[in-house]
């Protein structure tokens, strides 16, 4: 089940809402919970005992934890705690990758290949191993208290708003809600609102560019002509932004709607000046994360100069691997990670000097060639089609732009190019610092006047996405796969 299927928006979410609200409020976790393990079985359900068990497993981890503090069993039995996480993690969606490159091997050397394990990817399972693991680390750190009830860490895991693509909810941030939350008008009133503007993005404007970037990136790489690859490209980066932004949105307005508040996963990515900016508005909770479990666990920048170099590529080679048993996920992992050692080698400070017109243009031009290694099937077919945008691409009669612009298309690129910059909030802004600073008729219609029309336009948006839900039958979820 995901949230732009009829069955969520008609059925589950409408009875969801019932009970919790129905139900005091020593039970609305029994019910959450349980509508929780329901989200998951629809799709999921040959997994679910593997993740209940693995919940548990880490359920008694934690009290270990908590019972060993200040002894040297912590070391060891953390350790444990995150092998076990990570050994499933492994098992279900790196083992055919790891065999299949071992194999290579072994035939280079003339020796027998083994089996490839062909084992299906849960769901969500990169996600839930983070929040796990999150969790122990942040108990051992004393942050975050241990969950003495089992339901407590059942809930955190399994939540359904980003149980199956995110955002990475840390146990911290939201441990003192696991406990008490309280929903308010306002709060469930925002979360509506939320939610229906990332089903917008996710249905009007990602699906759309969605599939003509899908039909480019199909075309062999002889055959692929400069015009038609660039709008592969800027169609494939609108559609990943809006695609993952928009169930970000949708998973934090339910969030927002059940009293439980996650903190923001974008921030206008495609504004920024330089790849480490990039890194400080795309996929937040996961730059965070590997930032807090993972680099500064390594060293950080405490250690030599050539250590934190090191210690940027491995993140970011294992942010890569995160994203895919593909080698094209780890080069581009590798690719984000060296041009962040070069601007931090003084590439950065080359590049304040010029203007900011020339550092949005850097900057787009290197995050446009990393995903078109993320989305190519291979490294063979992204250099293909990273010579097509340089000039290099073939001519054809066969495909042109015109196949594939359409005036949905059109529309859809256009209003995602406006949606990628910060207009909106920077009118917000000036409106609220007006109010601060005169109180008039003029003004106080020109307020309702505008909460008025942005009524009617999500009113709209929302009708026209519940239309391409129900008539609609491409709706990828891109990072679902992750």
């Amino acid at each position: 089940m995901n949230f732009t299927e009829p069955a969520f928006l008609f059925i589950f979410l409408p009875a969801l809402l019932a009970a919790y609200f129905l139900t005091p409020s020593r039970g609305k976790n029994l019910v959450l919970t349980l509508f929780s393990v329901l989200f998951y079985a629809v799709g999921e359900w040959q997994f679910l005992p593997w993740l209940l068990g693995s919940t548990a497993l880490n359920y008694v981890v934690a009290r270990g934890l908590v019972a060993w503090r200040g002894t040297r069993r912590v070391r060891p039995l953390l350790a444990f705690g995150i092998v076990s996480d990570l050994a499933l993690l492994v098992a279900f969606k790196y083992a055919g990758f790891f065999t299949e490159n071992i194999n290579q091997l072994l035939l280079a050397a003339h020796l027998s290949a083994l089996p490839v394990p062909m084992l299906a990817l849960p769901l969500g399972i990169s996600f839930f191993t983070f929040h796990k693991i999150s969790y122990k680390i942040d108990v051992v750190r004393g942050v975050a208290e241990v969950r003495r009830n089992p339901l407590d860490l059942l809930l955190y895991i399994m939540l359904f708003p980003q149980l199956i693509a995110g955002p990475i909810v840390r146990y911290r941030d939201i441990a003192q809600e696991l406990v008490r939350r309280t929903v308010t008008r306002a709060d469930f009133a925002e979360g509506v609102r939320r939610f229906m503007m990332g089903l917008g993005k996710k249905m009007l404007i990602a699906n759309t560019v969605g599939l003509a970037a899908d039909q480019i990136f199909s075309i062999p790489g002889a055959e692929l002509p400069t015009g038609v690859a660039w709008l592969g490209i800027v169609c494939y980066t609108v559609q990943i932004y809006f695609d993952f932004s928009g169930y970000s949105d949708m998973a934090i307005g339910l969030a927002r709607m059940l009293g439980f508040h996650f903190l923001e996963n974008f921030n206008f990515p495609y504004v920024s000046t330089s790849i480490t900016e990039f890194w400080q508005r795309w996929h937040i909770s996961l730059s965070r994360w590997f930032r807090d479990y993972l680099y500064i666990p390594l060293g950080s920048n405490r250690a030599s100069v050539a250590r934190t170099y090191l210690n940027l590529v491995i993140v970011f080679f294992l942010c890569g691997l995160w994203h895919g048993a593909k080698w094209t996920f780890v080069v581009w992992g590798l690719f984000h990670g060296l041009i962040l050692v070069c601007e931090r080698l003084g590439l950065k400070r080359l590049l304040a000097v010029l203007p900011r017109p020339l550092r949005h243009f850097y900057a787009l031009s290197l995050i446009l060639a990393g995903w078109v290694v993320f989305r190519a099937p291979s490294l063979d077919q992204a250099t293909a089609f990273l010579r097509a945008l340089v000039g290099r691409g073939a001519s054809s009669e066969v495909h042109t732009v015109a196949i594939y612009l359409d005036h949905r298309v059109a529309v859809a690129l256009a209003a995602g190019l406006l949606g990628s910059i910060p207009w909106l909030p920077r009118i917000t802004a000036a409106l609220d610092r007006s109010r601060q600073l005169q109180r008039g008729h003029v003004l106080a219609a020109l307020d309702g006047g505008l909460v008025l029309v942005g009524h009617v336009v999500l009113a709209g948006v929302f009708a026209l996405s519940v239309f391409q839900v129900a008539s609609s039958t491409y709706n990828p979820f891109i990072y679902f796969r992750f």
